[in-house]
C-alpha cells in the first residue's frame, strides 16, 4: 500500500482541521488549508468535496464561510479516510477484506506469498484503523507546543503571519532542495501515544 497524494492531501487538510477546531477556528477556507500546507488549491476543492460527499466534512457558504469536521475527530479512524481516498489497504486482492479479487495462483489456501501478504495487511489496518484523527491531532498539537511553534490557525499563528513570508511556489522549491529529515521511531504517532510497541 502506497499513500497516493490525494490520501496525504486529504488527511493533512483533515488533521488541520482538527487543529483549527482545537484552537477555537470554527471554519477554515479551502484557500486557508492549502495554503498552510503548500497545496494546489484546485486539487484540495476536488478532495474536501469527496471528503464532505462522504460526510467527513461539511461546509458553510458564504463570504466567511469554509470547512469543518462534521463529527468529533474521535469518531474518524485514518484506516476510514485512507479506504475513502486511495481504495483497499490490501497489497494484492486476495487479501483484501473490503474487496476481495480472485488472484492467479492455482492454490490460494495454500499460497505462501497470499499468507505473507495477509500478515502485511493486518498490520498495516491493525494500525490504521486504531488510531483516529483525534489521536493524530493530539501528537501533533502535543509536538508543536513542545517545540513553541504558533499552533496554525490561532491567533498567535495568524500574527506571526504578518510578517514578510516566503511565497508558496517559492517555499516548495526550496523545501524540494533541501535534504529530507531523518525519522526515528520517537517521531511516529504510535511512539507518541504508546511509548515503546511491537506490531
Amino acid at each position: 500500500m502506497k499513500l497516493s497524494k490525494k490520501g496525504e492531501y486529504a488527511l493533512r487538510s483533515l488533521i488541520n482541521l482538527g487543529i483549527a477546531a482545537e484552537v477555537g477556528r470554527p471554519l477554515i477556507q479551502v484557500s486557508e488549508l492549502a495554503d498552510n500546507e503548500q497545496l494546489p488549491i484546485k486539487f484540495l476543492e476536488q478532495i474536501m468535496h469527496a471528503l464532505k460527499e462522504a460526510g467527513l466534512v461539511e461546509s458553510v457558504r458564504g463570504k466567511f464561510g469554509g470547512y469543518r469536521l462534521a463529527k468529533p475527530g474521535s469518531k474518524i479512524t485514518i484506516g476510514e479516510v485512507v479506504r475513502l481516498i486511495d481504495g483497499p489497504l490490501a497489497p494484492i486482492g486476495c487479501v483484501s477484506h473490503t474487496a476481495y479479487e480472485k488472484c492467479t495462483c492455482p492454490d490460494e489456501t495454500h499460497c505462501g506469498l497470499r499468507m505473507l501478504m495477509l500478515d502485511v495487511r493486518n498490520a498495516i489496518a491493525g494500525i490504521l484503523d486504531r488510531y483516529t484523527l483525534a489521536d493524530v491531532v493530539e501528537v501533533t498539537l502535543r509536538k508543536l507546543r513542545r517545540d513553541q511553534v504558533p499552533l496554525p490557525f490561532s491567533a498567535e499563528a495568524e500574527a506571526a503571519s504578518l510578517s514578510p513570508r516566503v511565497p508558496a511556489r517559492l517555499a516548495r522549491k526550496l523545501a524540494r532542495r533541501a535534504s529530507p529529515p531523518r525519522l526515528t521511531e520517537a517521531d511516529g504517532v504510535l511512539h507518541q501515544l504508546l511509548g515503546d510497541y511491537t506490531i
